[in-house]
């Protein structure tokens, strides 16, 4: 038997009790959550300098205020998400009542990450708790001192009957995977989400997996040369690179890379000083093994800014490189650190096709003041999101969905998502016990000549339209 099956039966009678239903109850979590963030704001930030040295402001920005903002989001809608939503009938229903019903899945397992240990774990459980559901949270083990905190104090402020934080390595969560969840959910790699999907085929348990890709990000040579180096530099090099949303490469004409090399230069020294090293304003990668694979990347093309390392801090400074070929190992995986790779391409369409060649990435960026250039970027290619002139900001909006397509995810969340993602749509129809001779025509014996009305009590038809040419 697994060592968690006990834990998520216990979960499950829990859940079976109807206890995490009513909105009272659900609120009442989500406050909980609210005080843990409040309460314990410093202890997250010692963790998260002790792990990544991740910067207070950054921590603010990207752990804190983003899970504050879904939270009260979520606070001030959820009643309304959770209305029966009543759907258009035909003939032979109109006198019954036709709904979906958002049902709480049961017993979920939410794995987070580390590179956003706070964000990533309670942004997912903020819509699990608002569909009703019992949860298994399984924190990052990568990041030892943010997994310590939530599993000893997020409990303190959740129902613990309902709500579990359980810590694992790599063979223990395999065997907690084998236990039967109602959804899972999942932030990492493609290589990991392939074994949770793996696991959750057993049991035909639905999943959501957050992955990653390598984001493109195309340059027009129309842009403001000055402020899009600014937001690429600050999207590529927050959290140290270590971001699923970061701009993962840079597509642009030889003549824009030869105004974005010092304009890129100058956005660094702007915001970390001659000496990045010295910055109190620049993380750390997150560990040892994480460093030695990103440090390798280095050797791809020519480095033009940047390239030291210290192995020692776990230090690589703010890098952009060039003259890489398509067949690099830095074109070959997701980056994860603070390089920045510059390709030339010739125009626009070649900047698609290129695009188009490989994986589809969890987000895409366009910089041009040409509204034609950013529509037709958008219009040829597929990605999980698309955000023009700026990076990472469009995360920070509650109501527009995230998640990715193909080798970058599986399913979407924030806001209204969230809690769509984990709550089943049960059709309902409720009849009334009598009118019985209504149904005469669909009973057997069968008569050919009752078929006509049958069809036009049940069939939807073709509305026609008018059109002014």
């Amino acid at each position: 038997m697994s060592p968690h099956a006990e834990l998520v039966s216990r979960l499950r009678a829990a859940w079976l009790s109807g206890k995490t239903r009513p909105m009272e109850y659900r609120l009442a979590q989500l406050e909980g959550l609210g005080r843990f963030l409040d309460e314990k704001k410093q202890d997250i930030l010692e963790a998260t300098a002790a792990d990544m040295r991740k910067p207070p402001f950054e921590v603010e920005v990207s752990e804190l205020s983003i899970c504050r903002s879904e939270l009260n989001h979520t606070l001030n809608n959820l009643g309304a998400w959770m209305k029966d939503k009543h759907v258009e009938k035909n003939w032979a229903t109109q006198l019954d009542s036709a709904f979906i019903r958002k049902d709480p899945y049961g017993v979920v397992l939410i794995i987070g990450p580390w590179n956003y240990p706070i964000n990533l774990l309670l942004v997912p459980l903020i819509g699990a708790i608002a569909a009703g559901n019992c949860v298994v949270m399984k924190p990052s083990e990568i990041t030892r001192n943010v997994e310590r905190l939530v599993a000893e104090m997020l409990p303190r402020y959740l129902d613990e009957d309902c709500f579990a934080v359980v810590t694992a390595g790599v063979e223990e969560t395999t065997r907690l995977l084998e236990n039967k969840f109602d959804y899972i959910f999942f932030t990492g790699s493609p290589s990991v989400g392939r074994i949770v999907m793996t696991a959750a085929a057993k049991h035909l348990t639905p999943v959501t997996l957050e992955l990653g890709g390598k984001n493109p990000c195309y340059v027009c040579d129309s842009c403001n040369v000055q402020n899009m180096a600014r937001r690429v530099a600050w999207g590529r090099f927050f959290n140290a690179g270590q971001t699923c949303v970061a701009p993962d490469y840079v597509l642009c004409s030889a003549e824009m890379q030869e105004k974005l090399l010092p304009a890129l230069r100058e956005a660094i020294t702007e915001f970390y000083g001659p000496n990045p090293q010295e910055s109190p304003d620049f993380g750390r990668i997150v560990g040892d093994r994480q460093f030695q694979r990103v440090q390798a990347l280095l050797h791809s093309g020519h480095t033009a800014i940047g390239g030291q390392t210290d192995a020692e801090e776990r230090y690589i400074a703010p890098t952009v490189l060039v003259e890489v070929q398509q067949d690099d190992p830095i074109m070959q995986e997701e980056i994860f650190g603070p390089i920045l790779p510059i390709l030339t391409v010739a125009s626009v369409d070649d900047a698609i096709a290129f695009i188009n060649a490989r994986e589809r990435p969890l987000v895409l960026y366009v910089f041009s003041s040409r509204k034609e250039v950013v529509k037709r970027v958008l219009e040829r290619t597929s990605s999980g999101g698309f955000c023009a002139n700026d990076t990472i900001m469009h995360m920070t909006i509650p109501s527009l969905p995230f998640g990715g397509i193909g080798q970058s995810g599986l399913g979407r969340y924030h806001g209204r998502s969230s809690f769509e993602t984990f709550s089943h749509q049960r059709s309902t129809l409720l009849r009334g016990a009598g009118r019985e001779t209504l149904n005469t025509p669909r009973y057997p014996p069968y008569a050919p000549h009752r078929l006509p009305l049958l069809r036009a009590a049940t069939e939807t038809k073709r509305q026609t339209t008018c059109l002014l040419l």
